[in-house]
């Protein structure tokens, strides 16, 4: 199988670069410092809550920087206090799903059931990429035509699926871990699953999130660790429904 009996599978660190530091969108952009004053700062912030909600509903061409900065109740003239063009306010939005994402713990709580705690990582990741659904969607419309941006993606789905490898090599530490996964390849599935999801489902509702992370959860956990007759399942019939 994929994920399984492969002996590159045993060699994890071999195979994945060290990625010690997230894609830095903004780098190379000449973007205002943030606002000090708390004015300017909200005026940002509600550039951005307007760009979501019509790269949502229009997509990324068909939202033009006038209908960004009217829905925001502000002058076109103060979008550019702000950001020089509508591709750097897209790459400002994807830099802050990035940053949430790096902040995520991606380490099992050792206090709870593996079960749990991985429940629990899963659930705090797709609450905080929510908010930034409709951006992704929008960056992968833009990223067809824009080769940087398209160099962009392969370095933020590098870095993600690094990061989904380092959080199962860790769960194959604990006991009842499978032997032999294919960490590589499972990392791979789950990233693309993930990010599939947030170009997708840009309305997606919370209770939508949680059953994904319940599907998510239940993937990886038979994927990892042995299974246990005496595992209890709450559903009765050996699926995970609970409530973490």
């Amino acid at each position: 199988m994929l994920l399984r009996g492969c002996a590159a599978g045993r060699n994890h660190s071999a195979r994945w670069p060290v990625i010690s530091h997230r894609p830095d969108l903004l780098k190379d952009e000449k973007l205002p410092p943030e606002p000090r004053q708390r004015r300017s700062h909200e005026k940002r912030a509600r550039l951005k809550d307007s760009a979501l909600a019509l790269f949502g509903s229009r997509g990324y061409e068909r939202t033009s920087i006038s209908d960004i900065a009217r829905r925001a109740h502000l002058a076109t003239g103060s979008f550019y206090q702000h950001y020089r063009s509508k591709r750097q306010l897209l790459l400002a939005l994807m830099d802050d799903l990035l940053a949430a994402m790096a902040g995520l713990p991606l380490r099992p709580d050792p206090a709870a059931d593996v079960r749990t705690s991985l429940r629990n990582i899963l659930a705090r990741g797709f609450s905080a990429e929510r908010r930034y659904l409709k951006a992704y969607r929008a960056w992968r419309e833009a990223a067809l035509y824009d080769p940087a941006l398209a160099q962009s993606e392969m370095e933020i789905r590098q870095w993600t699926t690094q990061r989904i490898a380092t959080l199962l090599m860790r769960l194959q530490q604990w006991p009842g871990a499978r032997p032999g996964v294919n960490i590589p390849a499972m990392a791979q599935v789950i990233d693309t699953m993930c990010w599939s999801l947030l170009e997708r489902h840009p309305d997606v509702s919370p209770d939508q999130l949680h059953a994904v992370a319940d599907a998510a959860l239940d993937m990886i956990y038979h994927a990892m660790f042995l299974d246990s007759a005496n595992e209890p399942h709450p559903s009765g019939a050996g699926a995970f429904t609970g409530d973490g």
